[in-house]
């Protein structure tokens, strides 16, 4: 058998390795901005998308990006409006249990009427962005392509795939998740921990309205939350020690239903399951750097943290918006996009604040997951300071939303 070679393609800009919302989002708004863009998604390239029955809570900041990609008004029939956060303690309290709100009232009065997020679904996300992708000029997708390997040079970066074509680009994106083969092929080491817990995870419908607040309560072994889904509907997510959660999620719906009920109805009302559950193992991992020989990490290739309080995504989307500004300024200033000045702009901005947030959410993870006669009485008063002191819960409502100054243009 003849084996067939491919010639190098004609340079781009930017390649971005990996199809998932980080990815094709960057694509896009690269090209948007008139760089020369080759997505690699290792999806095939024929059927359609694996079914994905996540829901995802889209910050305030993450979807001004998401608006920007022009994906806004196809979604606009799928979204829900998140207009608040609710967190209370369960486990046992003398004095009732504490808790934390936050609204759309605790956000800069000049963005009046606009939402702290999104509850977006996660395969039409995906579906919007994907047919945005095929409309974008100055844009290859390239479907069913697999990275094989990668060299660096001065003067840029050969990706080899696995069909043997290679592809030249200045800057390559590492957008290929939390075993991402780039990051693994620059040799970039992680750290990280399991949780020894998993996420059971299903849309229900409620027996009470959710008025747009996202709702979560703290249990010892975990937190139990439900996500406000367009009519009387919710996406719950519940934090359960491995093996109970794919458990539960295999049992038949009058099962889990009535599990469900008799734990969490008093919380969130009575719940029938309204899709198919499932279940997904936690795990933090931070990458060692953001930034390598002409790449950017991005996304779960960079850090998958904690899901606690939705921020995984959007750290991703701070790092697309990130990832855009160095290089817009780099072509602005004569710079090259993925020369190692600029990229160590694009990790000194990135580094902290997906760090800062990993080690927040496992921190509140450890604190709350339990019921410590010692914890519970410091938990609670930090849940009601965060509740009734005014500057400090329009500053935590700020900081979860992403809706601050020092953040990338494209969120603010």
């Amino acid at each position: 058998m003849t084996e067939t070679r491919f010639a190098p393609s004609a340079p781009c800009e930017l390649a971005v390795v990996g199809a998932g919302p980080v990815g094709t989002s960057l694509a896009i708004l690269a090209a948007q901005a008139g760089f020369a863009v080759t997505l690699i998604d290792g999806r095939p390239a024929t059927g359609a998308n694996t079914t994905d029955t996540r829901t995802f809570a889209v910050v305030r900041g993450s979807w001004r990006l998401l608006r920007a990609t022009g994906i806004g008004p196809e979604l606009a029939d799928q979204t829900t409006p998140l207009n608040g956060l609710d967190a209370e303690d369960g486990g046992t309290h003398w004095f009732g249990a504490p808790h934390a709100a936050f609204s759309t009232e605790d956000l800069d009065p000049d963005a009046s009427g606009e939402p702290l997020g999104q509850m977006v679904p996660a395969g039409a996300l995906q579906a919007a962005l994907d047919r945005r992708t095929a409309e974008i000029p100055g844009l290859t997708w390239l479907r069913g392509a697999r990275f094989s390997g990668m060299t660096t040079g001065p003067g840029g970066a050969e990706i080899s795939l696995e069909d043997g074509r290679v592809i030249r680009a200045g800057l390559v994106a590492a957008c290929d998740g939390i075993h991402s083969a780039v990051r693994q092929s620059l040799g970039i080491p992680t750290e990280g921990r399991a949780y020894g817990k998993s996420v059971f995870a299903a849309d229900v419908t409620l027996s009470r309205p959710h008025h747009g607040i996202a709702r979560q309560l703290f249990t010892p072994e975990g937190p139990f939350a439900t996500l406000p889904l367009p009519g009387n509907r919710a996406n719950l997510a519940w934090y359960m020690k491995t093996g109970a959660a794919e458990t539960l999620a295999k049992l038949p719906k009058d099962a889990i239903e009535a599990e469900l009920n008799a734990r969490f109805a008093d919380f969130a009302g009575e719940m029938q399951l309204d899709g198919p559950p499932l279940s997904y193992p936690l795990v933090m991992q931070i990458a060692g750097k953001m930034a390598g020989p002409r790449t950017a990490l991005l996304g779960d290739a960079a850090h998958r943290i904690n899901p606690l309080a939705g921020q995984g995504l959007n750290l991703g989307f701070k790092d697309v918006g990130a990832l855009i500004d160095v290089m817009t300024e780099a072509r602005e200033t004569g710079l090259d996009p993925g020369s190692d000045t600029v990229l160590a702009r694009y990790q000194e901005w990135r580094r902290f604040d997906s760090a800062a947030t990993a080690m927040a959410m496992d921190l509140i993870d450890r604190a709350f997951s339990n019921d410590n006669a010692f914890l519970k009485p410091l938990r609670g008063l930090a849940l009601t300071a965060a509740n009734r002191i005014a500057p400090l819960r329009r500053a935590l409502a700020r900081q979860a939303s992403a809706d601050q100054a020092h953040l990338p243009s494209l969120m603010r």
